[in-house]
């Protein structure tokens, strides 16, 4: 069971002063017309569904929270602290630009105790940000890093893999420098292609290749380690699920795969399996024992037993059991050698 549930208020659109080629977010959150009087039903509605035992978060997402009407922005931050005030809701977090932050909204967000920002930070290249149409460059991006870190605030980096102009060594780039501003999370989005976007027209007319989902989930993959070598947790890897996702009114291309996430993690157990072995073994070994974090082996496995089928491919002289061990802590791999097998 989570002990830390948010509550999703999506604000779509609003706040946002341009247009994004990749941007549809009535598409992405379901929600096409955003009623502040809402707001209440809302929360209630989630905090009915919040169990024992489990902290609750109210997280306004969808627009840039912070660049909207500024009398409606303050109208939301009190009806989040009531719930605070309460003591039914732990904190209050928002996602938003980084040109929508300076001295005066993080006061504002401070006096109302918003503890966490997610800051969209798709790339840190700016030949990926112009062709992406963000409206800001990178040095804006460090700026507000480093305001929103000054200022005490839990920072999540929210980029983006495949977005037109990117490559495998740029998406690199961003994830170093989300961990170097000291974000404690991050997100990891594969692109997609919606409708009703500039993306969806550069697609059809041949200017924008969507990312595969082979590749969304090797870059990816290769991403998420880099967080977690440097203890950055990743929260969430690709668009949440919806059936407006995969309509054909709103989806057009991209790795919009229902179980994403999964295949993600199955990635980042397989590279780190085969590294382990390899970095283990020096002769000839016909059994190994592959102890992973209590509760990991299907995700160390892969979707339908994908990592093992492949394992037993790279060494097909050796018999490979996974084992669980309590004592390991989240992609922890420990190697068992018990004879001797050639490594690849």
């Amino acid at each position: 069971m989570k002990k830390h549930v948010n509550i999703p208020v999506f604000i779509p659109h609003l706040g946002c002063p341009n247009q994004c080629v990749f941007c549809n977010q009535r598409a992405i959150s379901g929600v096409k017309d955003f009623i502040p009087g809402s707001v209440r039903d809302i929360i209630d509605n989630a905090l009915s569904t919040v169990r024992d035992g489990q902290t609750a978060e109210i997280a306004f997402f969808g627009g840039s929270f912070t660049g909207i009407e500024r009398s409606l922005m303050i109208e939301l931050l009190k009806i989040a602290n009531e719930y605070i005030a309460s003591k039914r809701v732990k904190s209050i977090r928002c996602s938003t630009r980084p040109d929508y932050i300076d001295e005066e909204i993080l006061s504002i967000l401070k006096e109302y105790n918003v503890s966490t920002i997610e800051l969209g930070l798709q790339s840190s290249n700016d030949s990926v940000l112009r062709l992406a149409k963000r409206g800001h460059d990178f040095s804006c991006e460090e700026k507000a890093c480093k305001m929103i870190k000054e200022q005490g605030f839990s920072l999540v980096g929210q980029m983006m893999i495949g977005l037109p102009g990117s490559t495998f060594e740029k998406e690199l780039e961003t994830a170093e420098f989300i961990i170097n501003s000291g974000a404690e999370s991050a997100r990891i989005y594969p692109t997609v292609v919606f409708k009703d976007t500039e993306l969806y027209q550069m697609s059809k007319d041949g200017l924008y290749t969507p990312i595969s989902l082979e590749d969304a989930v090797r870059r990816s993959a290769a991403v998420m380690e880099r967080f977690l070598l440097s203890g950055v947790e990743v929260i969430r890897i690709g668009l949440c699920s919806s059936e407006n996702l995969v309509s054909d009114n709103t989806y057009y291309a991209g790795p919009n795969h229902s179980a994403l996430g999964e295949l993600v993690i199955g990635e980042v157990y397989y590279n780190l399996i085969k590294t382990e072995i390899n970095s283990k073994c020096s002769n000839e070994h016909k059994r190994i024992n592959i102890y992973v974090p209590k509760n990991s082996i299907s995700k160390a496995k892969g979707q339908h037993r994908y990592n093992e089928t492949r394992l037993a491919n790279d060494f097909p002289n050796v018999e490979l059991n996974f084992c669980e061990d309590e004592k390991l802590k989240e992609y922890q791999i420990l190697v068992e050698s018990k004879e001797e097998i050639k490594c690849i």
